[in-house]
Formats: structure tokens, C-alpha cells, sequence
């Protein structure tokens, strides 16, 4: 007897492709704006009132904490440093709201991270007008493997 699981359905499919295709491009500006060394253009896809957890555990509240926050590591601790993000997964959990999962591949020429190190990102993205803003991102440097 076979037990077949049905499929996702097309409103399922269409809803993934969407939020996959709204995830790739905010990481896209977010990724853009980390290798020009552009904290305010980095901070420009939150919400004016998002939260920010940095890889050390640091909580920075608001789109202007976000931006100086990253302002200030590009142009020093992470300055000429590059950092490929790649989705890993982007879902709606409501119409407004989608979880998305990234990988970033940060490549710092000198500092506390010289090298090259991976992070694991979730961020939850909020629909606000007719335009996709992050609310929330949490970055965890992974383990050395």
C-alpha cells in the first residue's frame, strides 16, 4: 500500500516563489551595501524600529542603531572586507511576514576575524506600504569545522 503525500499546492508554490524572490533581493542590497563599506545603505532595508542581534550577541534597536552600528565595524574592524550572502530558505508565515534563512560568507582582510568565516542569519521581513522591510535579523557566527 502506498502512502503518497500530495504535493505542495500551486497557492503554496507561488507563495514560496515570492518570498524567495522578496528575501534574494533584500540580502542582494544588504550584501551590496556591506562591500561598499555603506553602513547607512546597509541599515536602509530596516524598519525604522527593527532589532539587530550582531554575531557577538549585541542588540542594536532601530534603523539608525543598525546603520551606525555597521558603519562604524566597515570602517574599521571589517573595513576592505566582503561578505557574499546567500538564501538558504524564505517562507510566509503570514501574508505580511516572511522568515527568511541566510548563509554569509565573510571575508576579512585584517581584525579580530581575519579570514574567512560563515554566519547563519534569520530575519523576519515585514510588508510596510507596498514594500518588504527586515524587522528583525539574529547573526550567529558558526563553529569552526
Amino acid at each position: 500500500m502506498s502512502t503518497t503525500q500530495p504535493g505542495p499546492s500551486a497557492t503554496e508554490v507561488t507563495q514560496h516563489t515570492a518570498a524567495t524572490g522578496t528575501a534574494a533581493a533584500i540580502l542582494s542590497r544588504l550584501e551590496s551595501a556591506w562591500n561598499a563599506g555603506d553602513g547607512k545603505a546597509f541599515a536602509a532595508p530596516y524598519t525604522s524600529d527593527a532589532t539587530f542581534v550582531t554575531i557577538r550577541g549585541e542588540h542594536h534597536r532601530g534603523r539608525d542603531a543598525v546603520g551606525s552600528g555597521h558603519a562604524a565595524i566597515l570602517a574599521t574592524i571589517y573595513a576592505g572586507s566582503t561578505n557574499r550572502m546567500e538564501l538558504v530558505d524564505a517562507r510566509h508565515v503570514a501574508d505580511d511576514v516572511i522568515v527568511a534563512t541566510s548563509r554569509n560568507t565573510l571575508d576579512a582582510p585584517s581584525g579580530p576575524l581575519a579570514g574567512i568565516h560563515a554566519a547563519t542569519s534569520t530575519s523576519v521581513l515585514v510588508r510596510v506600504g507596498d514594500t518588504w522591510q527586515v524587522a528583525v535579523t539574529h547573526n550567529t557566527l558558526e563553529a569552526t569545522r
